[in-house]
């Protein structure tokens, strides 16, 4: 199976791979929420991600949480359908966080 990494690619980047599920997240697997401290604009990459579920979709909500708490633009790339039928399903908008940016 599949685990969940979480790695820095630039400044202000970061992409996650693999699972976003209740068998891959735990609090040894996500990185703190420091990263939502270092930069005024945050994008983090979604396009490896292979299956989210619900724990998925309350990791994104807990680094919206974060990025509002630190006053840090926050902004998902290519965010799995899964994802985004869950929070749809959840009445949550997401729209606001997604960007095409490179």
């Amino acid at each position: 199976m599949q685990k969940f990494k979480f790695s820095k690619q630039a400044d202000g980047s970061y992409a996650v791979e693999g699972r976003l599920t209740f068998s891959s997240i735990s609090k040894k697997t996500i990185p703190d929420f420091d990263f939502l401290k270092q930069s005024k604009e945050v994008c983090i990459n979604l396009k490896k991600v292979t299956h989210a579920d619900s724990a998925g979709l309350a990791l994104v909500l807990e680094w919206i949480k974060h990025s509002k708490q630190n006053q840090t633009q926050l902004f998902f790339k290519n965010i799995p359908q899964q994802l985004s039928t869950l929070a749809s399903l959840s009445g949550l908008d997401l729209n606001e966080y997604i960007t095409d940016a490179s």
